[in-house]
């Protein structure tokens, strides 16, 4: 096989004047006298290999970003939270290859602080993960599976979801059954319940939609959040409760699209049958400021609906990416509150998740007289956003005192 030097060496003059990157203008000065013949194809192979060791795929340096892949292929598009997963047309996703090599590459840019999943997608058929980028961010209703992760130079790690071996660690009691007369099934709910030296009384209660995704170590991994903000005197002891809307004998039939759709029955089933009996069973506060409802997408619509519906029983709401635009009956709702003491803490992403509705929402809350805090990240709809925005959803609404 020839290689294209001409081409690759377009490439990297491009890359070297858009980022200065003194590494990469290196591997350019080095490229600049490689001759296409055997010697040529070493030379390749040796960049390669220094750019996989270094873990620089892909290749970024302040906003820009150079994905590649390497492989037979007669198309390579990158697919994600930048372009919707394929939703929007208006993002050039597609590769380039550098003629007469098996090398692809795409050139973006994206904020300098953002942090997003993608995958490769070959041949406009096969889904890969990135071979050669070591992130990954698992998503997905119910689980789901790993993306490879894009994570901007300012992107920081949030210390909070590191587990801390040397803490006092939360029990959970896992896959517990509760028969509902009102929905007539059964379902299934977790409880966390905080390790403090004192003796439990009357505590707090945070109560999930999208409760086993919460819980899940590689999605929300709430337990290792709850645990370290407790420690650290952040937010008071709480009890949490996770509600999952898989069917107990067939975890494959998840119910979330029609019980977090502004469900009535749903709300009726909290208020009557779930939360007297967690506050008869467990060291509960029995009353709407201690009861914080939470969810992400259709379950942050939910949780808009349970606590603007019921005031008198849920005084706190945590609102990640809701799905206000699956039912926009919401704003109204939300614009006559009948009880504007409540407290609300929303977050978003910026790319391709719900800033537009969330904004929407944003106004409304702003012209009542609800306590409410907004944020937004520069994040697509991922539990990679949602998890490192939990604490500070806690934070604002159950600060320690």
């Amino acid at each position: 096989m020839r290689y294209s030097l001409t081409g690759l060496m377009i490439l990297f003059a491009q890359l070297a004047f858009s980022q200065n990157y003194s590494y990469l203008k290196q591997q350019i000065d080095i490229l600049k006298k490689i001759k296409p013949d055997a010697e040529g194809r070493i030379a390749l192979e040796s960049w390669w290999a220094e750019l996989k060791s270094k873990n620089q795929i892909p290749l970024v340096d302040g906003d820009s970003v150079y994905f590649f892949y390497r492989g037979k292929a007669t198309t390579v598009e990158w697919m994600g939270d930048f372009n919707g997963w394929g939703y929007r047309k208006d993002f050039q996703n597609k590769g380039k290859q550098i003629q007469g090599t098996d090398l692809w590459y795409l050139n973006v840019s994206f904020p300098k602080d953002a942090r997003l999943d993608y995958k490769i997608l070959i041949n406009g058929t096969t889904w890969l993960l990135d071979p050669e980028n070591k992130n990954q961010q698992w998503s997905g209703v119910g689980g789901g599976s790993p993306n490879s992760e894009l994570r901007m130079p300012d992107w920081k790690e949030d210390p909070v979801l590191l587990e801390r071996n040397n803490i006092p660690k939360g029990q959970v009691i896992q896959d517990q059954l509760l028969n509902s007369d009102i929905l007539g099934y059964q379902v299934t709910y977790s409880v966390y319940l905080p390790n403090i030296p004192d003796k439990m009384e009357s505590l707090p209660t945070i109560y999930l939609t999208d409760g086993y995704e919460y819980l899940h170590p590689r999605l929300g991994n709430m337990t290792t959040i709850l645990d370290n903000l407790i420690y650290d005197k952040k937010i008071l002891p709480v009890i949490a409760v996770f509600i999952d809307h898989r069917e107990p004998v067939n975890r494959g039939n998840n119910r979330r699209m029609s019980e977090l759709t502004m469900n009535a029955k749903y709300l009726d089933f909290f208020v009557e049958e779930l939360i007297p009996y967690i506050e008869a069973n467990y060291p509960c506060q029995a009353d709407a400021r201690s009861r914080l409802i939470m969810g992400t997408s259709m379950g942050a619509l939910t949780a808009t609906y349970f606590a603007f519906s019921r005031p008198d029983v849920f005084g706190l709401a945590g609102i990640q990416s809701p799905a206000y635009y699956t039912r926009p009956q919401i704003y109204n709702l939300c614009s006559n509150p009948t009880n504007p003491q409540m407290k609300i803490s929303m977050t978003t992403g910026l790319i391709n998740d719900t800033s537009v509705d969330s904004r929407k929402m944003k106004d409304i809350l702003q012209a009542s007289s609800c306590d409410y805090h907004y944020r937004e990240v520069n994040e697509g709809q991922s539990w990679g956003n949602w998890k490192r925005l939990i604490d500070d959803i806690l934070i604002d609404l159950l600060p320690f005192q």
